[in-house]
């Protein structure tokens, strides 16, 4: 197989596409995050410090004009400063818990639909007697005895056998 194969099978591999879509997925979902930090949440939280915006916190390292202020960071820039952008920082911790947080909400419910979906309609639960791990042929690797694929070489395993003197 040419160059050209080996990166049409790289490519049209279910990891690599599943992983593109959870980036475009976050990046589209920290965009969203980014707004409700900077749109809805900072403007109370800076009312209450008494500051409108967190981003126009920084500290200036090289003022040539020791007496003359700068109430904004684009003025201090524009002025050719160098500062520390501690506010900006803020702003980024802030959005980073945000979505931190949102994440674990959302996969905390999907977990738990999950488990009630399994405990409804019984998911595919071990046979008394079936091993827990078995080894994949193409990889070697350890993977679950029950798995339909090895999560490490992606490849697609045969169903697994009934153990004798099991219940199907």
């Amino acid at each position: 197989m040419g160059i050209i194969g080996d990166f049409k099978k790289f490519a049209l591999r279910g990891n690599l596409i599943d992983m593109a879509v959870g980036f475009t997925v976050g990046a589209a979902f920290t965009s969203v995050a980014k707004s409700l930090v900077s749109d809805i949440i900072m403007p109370p939280l800076g009312f209450l410090m008494g500051k409108s915006d967190f981003s126009d916190l920084f500290i200036i390292l090289n003022s040539t004009e020791p007496d003359k202020t700068y109430t904004t960071l684009a003025q201090a820039q524009e002025a050719g400063l160098t500062t520390i952008n501690y506010g900006l920082f803020i702003n980024n911790i802030i959005a980073f818990l945000l979505v931190a947080f949102a994440m674990f909400m959302i996969i905390r419910v999907i977990n738990q639909l999950d488990k009630r979906l399994e405990d409804t309609f019984g998911g595919d639960k071990p046979q008394p007697g079936d091993p827990e791990n078995k080894k994949c042929p193409y990889c070697l690797s350890t993977i679950p005895y029950r798995a339909t694929r090895c999560a490490h070489c992606t490849a697609e395993l045969p169903a697994a056998e009934k153990q004798p003197g099991t219940a199907s």
